[in-house]
């Protein structure tokens, strides 16, 4: 992952559209969901996927606020903090699959239109995490685009991370690992077969091998039904994901 807060204007578009991409695939599996549907337990535990899906529209209006925050360089109205989420997560929860999926739709909708509306000096402009750490405007769609992916898998509805576009698996691979050598995971090697990389990380332990869609599955705890080939026991990966490295401050 780059460490630079200056993005090509034609990366960020292609960002915008994958954002969409991976919106539109949501979308598209959240299309038969039903009442009974929406109270089954996601893969998240204590999770239902009416909890999931409520969360991903919850945050989806975080990324248009941070959106708008680098757009305005004014605040767009009080920013939810962590225990009005969580209130939102378990309020929301208990509509209905109807009510679930268009304030899906919408609040992503919201989300995009910001994005669209963006002057592009203004995708550089550093914005603040809830967790505390800064990162670039542009940074802001991967981040999107990683949560699509990510609950859309863990909503339990055919979608798995064997599913995931080569092109995703490839940033946020690299990004995991990146961050992981940051925090000396203790594993020394790790390659990707179907994307010919290899990261070498400062850290002793075992060298684990893979297809990219695996070894991310794997970082995530999100695991595909493909091997991995590893010299030694594999350690346990932190909670995912991590805050990018290095970072920008």
């Amino acid at each position: 992952m780059t460490d630079t807060t200056d993005l090509a204007h034609a990366d960020v578009a292609s960002l915008v559209e994958a954002v969409h991409g991976s919106a539109a695939r949501l979308g598209a599996g959240l299309e038969a969901l039903t009442d009974a549907d929406a109270r089954a337990a996601s893969a998240l535990p204590g999770w239902s996927r009416a909890h999931v899906v409520t969360h991903l529209a919850r945050s989806a209006d975080v990324y248009r606020w941070l959106l708008a925050l680098a757009r305005t360089g004014t605040e767009p109205g009080p920013r939810a903090d962590a225990a009005a989420l969580d209130r939102a997560l378990r309020e929301g929860a208990e509509r209905s699959a109807a009510e679930l999926v268009d304030d899906l739709r919408r609040s992503t909708g919201r989300m995009l239109a910001e994005a669209a509306a963006m002057p592009e000096e203004r995708w550089s402009i550093l914005v603040p995490a809830l967790a505390g750490w800064r990162h670039p405007a542009w940074f802001t769609l991967q981040r999107c685009r990683r949560e699509l992916e990510t609950h859309h898998v863990d909503l339990n509805l055919g979608y798995t991370a064997a599913d995931w576009p080569a092109d995703y698996v490839a940033w946020a691979l690299g990004s995991t690992v990146a961050a992981l050598g940051a925090r000396h995971f203790p594993v020394a090697r790790i390659e990707a077969t179907d994307l010919g990389r290899t990261w070498r990380l400062p850290t002793e332990g075992p060298g684990v091998t893979g297809t990219g869609h695996a070894l991310l599955g794997w970082l995530s705890g999100r695991g595909t039904q493909a091997p991995l080939t590893a010299n030694g026991p594999l350690p346990t990966p932190p909670r995912w994901p991590l805050p990018p490295a290095p970072g920008w401050g």
